[in-house]
């Protein structure tokens, strides 16, 4: 198979651990572009997120950001989908009660409900100034991408079990990092965001691989016509893979990029 097409993941992913992207990574990118691929990545960071990254490669590419809910490419919005007023609502509620810090990306713009420290960090990291928000019907006006909660990784996870069955079907939740829980909407996957690439550029999911660490990347794995899983990855990430690399430490999107597109 002649793959056209390959995504990446970011954090864990692509960066490793010191949030860097090794030399080996960044000439074998520039490889499999100089070849053809359509290289693309693929992250629930936003628009500025991704843009920084783009900078380190030094590279013009098509990007899916917020988790598939915007996908750019040739430098146009193709694909975008935010979430529904009664479900904004209700994952803000209980963000609220439950005590967790809330991120709301609108309009791509960065809004908290506080300052602290998590919210702080979060927004250096995306290299964006956050905007504390009053009113959460103006931004659900403006049309709310992605909501995110901040929390320790052990409130996170007793967060994902308390909502299973609470929130809409309309809703799709899942961990990005163990400390990060996102809320898309339905029809908002890193799998969608590729079947919409994949029309934009005339590329079937056969001629796709997809390269992920995360539960918010199993739609993608399971989706491309390759599949894989990062070796630091869930075991239940690489269980649904066709193939397992070496860590976001040991340059494993490189060899993923030697074995599949430059052989």
């Amino acid at each position: 198979m002649r793959y056209k097409l390959l995504a990446v993941d970011v954090d864990g992913t692509l960066l490793n651990s010191r949030r860097e992207i090794t030399v080996p990574t960044k000439q074998r990118i520039q490889k499999a572009i100089d070849k053809g691929i359509i290289f693309t990545i693929c992250s629930g960071r936003p628009v500025q997120g991704v843009k920084i990254i783009t900078d380190l490669l030094e590279v013009d590419i098509p990007v899916i950001t917020y988790n598939g809910a915007m996908v750019i490419a040739d430098g146009k919005v193709i694909y975008s989908c935010t979430m529904r007023e009664e479900d904004v609502l209700q994952i803000e509620r209980l963000g609220k009660e439950w005590g967790t810090a809330i991120v709301i990306w609108a309009g791509n713009q960065l809004y908290v409900n506080e300052l602290n420290k998590r919210t702080e960090k979060y927004a250096q990291l995306s290299g964006v100034k956050p905007q504390v928000y009053s009113d959460i019907k103006e931004l659900i006006s403006i049309g709310v991408s992605k909501v995110l909660w901040n929390d320790e990784i052990e409130r996170i996870n007793g967060f994902e079990r308390r909502l299973n069955g609470l929130l809409s079907p309309s809703v799709n939740f899942h961990t990005s990092q163990p400390i990060y829980l996102e809320f898309v909407d339905q029809k908002v996957s890193k799998a969608i965001a590729l079947e919409k690439m994949g029309e934009f550029y005339s590329i079937r999911r056969e001629e796709m691989i997809a390269i992920g660490d995360g539960f918010n990347d199993l739609p993608m794995i399971e989706y491309a016509g390759l599949g894989v899983a990062m070796g630091n990855a869930p075991e239940e990430v690489k269980d649904a893979a066709d193939y397992i690399t070496r860590s976001n430490d040991e340059d494993g999107v490189a060899k993923v990029i030697d074995l599949f597109v430059l052989n």
